[in-house]
């Protein structure tokens, strides 16, 4: 069983730690353990009963007639909402019980709803992308299991694949060429194949090398094929400080190519990069660099 920190339940379900309390003197809506040094530890259950009550109450109902509801009362209310439509924070609060609950089919309804409702790039920036900013931290610090962060990163994936399929047709010769990886060790790879899919519908041949590419297979690839830029993301695999050296190393490799650089990693470098290396922002930033709609 998790033990959630009142932290990671304030993180998790945008209720703040201090009005978490309160309810739970007042209204009794959940009652933690406590730790053997008196410390909150809430439960699976406790989260996905406040992530419901989240969403009713960003709605407007009091949290007096919420805590009036049984379990089953609540979740039939908030079924209610996200079937006809809901905000974005109610769909990754609903992602996140399917996670804890590893309920394929319910994460799948809810990304099919918001794809249909959004379209696929909305759905990936405004609802995937903050519901794993969520869920990455936690797993991170080891909250959450390391099997619930894979099952929800490989359906994900398998919605990426299909929309990269979607956009693979017959390429123009004069479409230009990006190559596509990570790092050695690297193995974040959601982000990455998104931007296969922004480059695919954007016009571009696209070369995908995938996950932990070792530095001279790069070199490779260019001796056998016409590249014309490079991406690839830091996230975990190199630190601030190696980050650099393979950046001035990737300089001196493709001279003549724009190496386009995005990620948790590069986000937070500060010293100057080389002159043909590009720090990507964010998707939006992206699209402009390369004026794709």
């Amino acid at each position: 069983m998790n033990c959630y920190s009142i932290k990671d339940l304030e993180k998790l379900s945008g209720i703040k730690a201090h009005t978490i309390r309160m309810w739970e003197k007042r209204f009794n809506i959940i009652t933690p353990e406590r730790t053997k040094t008196n410390i909150r530890c809430y439960n699976d259950d406790d989260l996905k009963k406040l992530l419901n009550i989240s969403t009713l109450y960003s709605h407007g109902i009091r949290i007096s007639k919420i805590a009036a509801m049984d379990n089953p009362e609540i979740n039939e209310k908030v079924a209610e909402m996200t079937q006809n439509g809901g905000s974005h924070e109610d769909h990754i609060n609903n992602l996140t019980v399917s996670m804890i609950d590893m309920n394929e089919a319910t994460f799948e309804q809810i990304l099919n709803n918001a794809i249909l409702r959004l379209g696929f790039e909305k759905t990936v920036t405004e609802i995937l992308y903050p519901f794993l900013d969520k869920v990455g931290v936690l797993w991170l610090a080891g909250t959450i299991h390391p099997a619930q962060e894979h099952f929800v990163s490989n359906l994900i994936r398998q919605k990426l694949i299909i929309a990269i399929d979607s956009q693979i047709r017959a390429i123009d010769s004069a479409s230009e060429t990006f190559l596509l990886f990570l790092p050695e060790q690297e193995l974040h790879e959601l982000g990455l194949l998104f931007y296969n899919y922004l480059l695919r519908k954007g016009g571009y041949e696209v070369i995908y090398l995938g996950q932990s590419v070792p530095f001279n297979d790069l070199k490779e690839v260019a001796n056998i094929k016409q590249i014309d830029f490079l991406f690839t993301y830091f996230v975990a695999a190199l630190s601030t400080q190696e980050i650099p050296v393979y950046l001035d190393r990737m300089s001196a490799a493709f001279p003549g190519k724009i190496i386009y650089i995005t990620g948790i990693q590069a986000q937070k470098y500060k010293s100057s990069l080389p002159a043909n290396v590009v720090l990507v922002r964010d998707v939006q930033h992206f699209k402009e660099l390369l004026q794709i709609g």
